[in-house]
Order: C-alpha cells, then structure tokens, then sequence
C-alpha cells in the first residue's frame, strides 16, 4: 500500500536528474547557502574573513542578497533588526575568533530582546578542533563555548553532510518561541572543500506552537473575569507574537486599563480609552499595578525597568503568559503559564466572561493626569519640544530604533509608537551602538518605508563607519544624532550620585562633514526647526544625517524615594 507522505518523499524528475549531476565547482559553503535558500532566507549581513571565505565565494553562485557591514557587531545590530521586523530568521555570516567574538554584544542584545538571528561562523580547520594548541590563525580553544551562554543554541559542524541538517536544527530553534539567537560554526575546510553532495533544496523546519495547558487558561479566564480591579502588563512577546489585536480584544471585554512595557511599545493603542501608555519609570503607575487584585502579564518577564527598577510589589494575585521558561516567575510569584502570547490571549478570549466596568476610563484618566502634572513640575519643556517633534516628523508607518541615549530614554515612556513593532531600542541588553546599524537592517528589511535611527554623539561613534555601509547599498534611513558632547546620561547619573563626572566628556567631530565625506547629505538643526529638517530628511530616498546640538535631561526618577 502507498501512503500519502511516501508520495511526497519521491523526488521529481528534474530533482532526480540535478541530485545525479549537480553543478561542478560546487563547495562546502555552497551547502551553506543553498540551506540558507532552501530554508526560505532571501537576505544575509555579515563580514568576510578568511576562515570564512568558502561562504563568501559561494554567495556569488546563489540569488541571496548580501549586505556587508563594516563591524562585525554592527552587522549583529543589523541582523537583529531585520529578524524583529520580518519575524524571518536574518542570517549572519561571520569568520573566525576576532570576527565571530565582535559579534557578541548584539547576539546578547538579540538574546534579550528575542530577536531570531541565525549566526554561522568559521572555524579553524577540523584538525585542530578539540581544545589544543595548534597556533591557528584565529584559534579559540572553545569557540563555541564563548557562545553558549549567549544563545539559544550551538551547533558543531564537522562534515559537509552535516551542514543542512545543522542550519535547519539552527534555524527552527531561533523560529521557536521564544525567538532568539543561534549559533553555527564550520570549519574552514569543511567550508573551502569541493563537494560532490546534491544540490539542497527545499527543508522543512517549521517550529513547532507553543500552547497553553488548557487548565491554566480556565483559571487564569475564572480569575479575571470575577476580579474588581483587572489591570494589564504587556510586553515585548506581545508584539512578537502579532497579538495585539487579541490583547485589544480581551482588555475591551474586561475593562482592563494596559501598560505597555519599553520592548512591548506599539502593543496597545496609545490614546485608547484603557491605555496607561508606558510611563513604568513612575510611581503613579507603580501603584495603581499594586493595586490591582488580578494583573495580568503577558510577554514580560518583569524584569528591572519594567517593575520601576524592583520596586513595584504586586498585592493581588498575578498571571503571568511568557514564552520564555527561564522568566516564568522568575521575580514574583504567579500562576505561570508558558506559552506562546497570540495562543494564549486567543484561549483566554474563547473562555472569559465579558466583565462591565465604567469606571475604568476614569481611573486611567486619572493616572495620566498624575503623571503628566509630575513632568511638568520639572522643567523639561526642551526635552518635550524635542521628542513630539520626532513624533510629528516620523510617518506613521515608519519604523524607529534608539540607542542607549537620553531621548531614547524619555520615548520609552512618553513616545507614541503608533503600532505594533513599530518602534525598537537597545533595551533589551542596553549597550551602546544599536540604533543606527539596526535601522540600516529594517531599510533592509523593507525598502518601501523611511527608517528614523536616534543615537548620542557617544552612541553614534560606535557606528560611525556604518554612514559607508547606507551609502553602498543607499539604504533608505534618516540618523538622528542629539551631540551633546559626552555620555550624558553617565554624566547625569554619575553628577548626581558623586557631585560631578569622570571620563564622559568626548571630543566632538563635525559629525555633518564626517556624513558628508561619506557621500551622505547632513544637516544641523535647532531644537525650533528639528521637526522641518527631520521631516525633509524622512522624504529624501536615501540615507542622511540630521544633527541636533543639544543638552537633555531625564525626568526624575521615582524609584529611589
């Protein structure tokens, strides 16, 4: 008897005939790439090196796009950003030791903020894999071992056979809820060897769904539903999961009012009735969470800036939806349901009961109120200024990304998104260097809208030679630097714990003609006519710099009362 799937397992004719005769001059990273193709990939970033050079050569064989960076940590930022905005696994390719090793602190930044990027290294040639000291170029005793507490997998490779089976493993693990970043490594003969292997054709890596026990949604659906008080937390696997819609739906039939998290911004309609915006850095909203009797918290593992730095201490009872299992309770205690956010918010929509509160709108009314009167108490009227200027520069549908700077760190709270995955930021791990290397990947990503990437001077030298990268491929995204001549929010921290500032002073470049010796248009601008020149800037294909000169502040905080 023949079975449907045994039909499917026989190959055509024509793949018959090119598994028999597959071209000539084919190597090991011809494998790499046809698995790459093969997978459904259409993009890759990276750096050449020379253990890697059997990948590199092979790209020319194959229809993948390459974009190359100038960093190989840059080309990490960029991977990140493609992957959060496609929900596609971005290849990396990268060499050895040096090359591999620079990549970190964005594989870190793609771990925290669970961005599928599928990094495939070099390595030194397979004889000297195993831990000895041969005296390799590049030689690691343990290459992978750097990587192990970073990603979400390794995967060794140590025969051209062993490749597709490899990439694909690699690449439904970065696929799999959580999101998150892999690790491949090759060996440089394994790679520069002439293969006589098939063509690769297409796999089948398909992760698998990650549903909620049935059990925890009914009492999760029970408890919400006869609560008096709901409120609810949504985070970044919110907007991973596409679910806002489903989280729009379940807050409008409880009555919930919803705080957004920084990595979940856009999950929530910012001036919906419900919508306690994002102010977590506030007391305000720290108490009004506590309050609550049933907190809902979905894709967050309440870590350090979304619990007000720790100090938010929830009273009522919590439930907590997280795909990561390692965040399941891992910082209060709660009924934990570990699961994908889309699965679980649509079992909680098919189950809880429809919950008449008119007095919610009022309560959230209330609490922005409160907020908006601390801010303005402050003198932060050039802050203000400056971040709704962006906001009225920047189209709707344009993607954003933030550095590690001080207006970035007011758009966490106080910046409209205006919709889901539409704005990004290096909070997830916090290092510098993110915003304009990540937007240069979402141009990538999708050429048909301007990107905003918004850096300090501190920031913006991290990826300065990145302008060279958005002038070869003229990709379409517009850098924001606020130069304020040092670190300043270390600056601000460090005058305010001791009294004045050490090292966070910086020599300033004519950041406008460093942009325009790479071939990219610069202009400086005033806090007055930053929304004008933003806003031109935005609607010139191509890439540009605009640099605002300027000294910010941070709103005070509220955590260490």
């Amino acid at each position: 008897m023949t079975h449907d799937h045994d039909l499917e397992l026989r190959p055509s004719a024509a793949q018959t005939e090119a598994a028999l005769n597959p071209p000539a001059g084919r190597n090991g990273g011809d494998l790499v790439v046809e698995t790459l193709a093969g997978l459904g990939a259409t993009t890759v970033f990276g750096l050449p090196g020379q253990h890697a050079l059997g990948m590199f050569d092979a790209l020319r064989r194959s229809d993948l796009r390459y974009v190359g960076l100038r960093v190989e940590n840059n080309a990490g930022f960029a991977a990140d950003a493609y992957g959060r905005i496609t929900g596609e696994a971005a290849p990396l390719l990268l060499s050895t030791g040096p090359g591999a090793l620079t990549s970190l602190a964005a594989l870190q930044e793609a771990a925290a903020a669970s961005a599928p990027v599928l990094a495939i290294s070099s390595q030194i040639p397979t004889a000297g894999l195993g831990g000895g000291r041969h005296g390799y170029l590049h030689e690691l005793p343990d290459q992978a071992a750097s990587f192990r507490g970073v990603v979400k997998s390794v995967h060794t490779v140590r025969t051209q056979s062993q490749i597709p089976s490899a990439i694909a493993a690699a690449w439904k693990s970065a696929l799999s809820a959580p999101h998150g970043p892999v690790w491949v490594e090759i060996p440089q003969d394994v790679l520069l060897a002439g293969t006589q292997l098939p063509v690769v054709t297409a796999l089948d890596a398909t992760p698998d769904d990650l549903v909620p026990r049935p059990e925890l949604t009914a009492v999760a659906a029970d408890l919400l539903a006869r609560a008096e008080r709901p409120a609810i937390i949504a985070g970044g696997g919110v907007v991973r999961a596409d679910a806002s819609g489903k989280l729009r739906a379940l807050a409008e039939k409880l009555r919930a009012p919803v705080v957004t998290t920084f990595g979940g911004k856009g999950a929530f309609p910012w001036e919906h009735p419900l919508s306690l915006q994002s102010w977590l850095e506030d007391r305000h909203t720290t108490d009004l969470l506590e309050d609550a009797d049933v907190l809902l918290v979905v894709g967050s593992g309440l870590g350090e800036l979304s619990s007000n730095y720790h100090t938010f201490k929830p009273r009522g009872r919590v439930i907590q939806i997280e795909a990561d299992l390692g965040k399941l309770e891992s910082n209060h205690p709660a009924l934990g349901i570990h699961a994908d956010a889309r699965l679980a918010l649509q079992a909680l929509l098919e189950t809880v009961t429809e919950r008449p509160d008119p007095s919610a709108p009022e309560r959230v009314r209330d609490l922005l109120a409160k907020v908006r009167e601390r801010i303005d108490a402050q003198d932060l009227t050039l802050e203000q200024q400056v971040l709704a200027s962006v906001r009225r520069a920047l189209p709707a549908d344009a993607p954003s990304f933030w550095d590690m700077t001080i207006l970035a760190y007011w758009a966490w709270s106080a910046f409209d998104a205006k919709a889901p995955n539409a704005m990004h930021s290096a909070q997830g791990a916090g290092g510098l260097g993110y915003g304009f290397p990540a937007a240069l990947g979402a141009a990538a990503a999708d050429p048909t809208r301007p990107v905003l990437a918004v850096s300090g001077d501190g920031g913006a030298l991290y990826s300065i030679a990145e302008l060279a990268t958005a002038r070869q491929y003229d990709l379409n995204v517009t850098w924001l630097i606020v130069d304020d001549g040092g670190y300043g929010i270390l600056r601000e921290y460090m005058t305010d714990a001791f009294g004045q500032a050490t090292a966070t002073e910086l020599t300033r470049p004519d950041y406008v003609a460093l942009a325009e010796s790479f071939g990219v248009p610069g202009v400086r601008t005033t806090a007055e006519a930053l929304e004008a020149d933003l806003a031109k800037a935005l609607a010139t294909p191509g890439p540009s710099v605009v640099v605002l000169p300027a000294v910010l502040r941070m709103f005070a905080p509220t955590h260490l009362g």
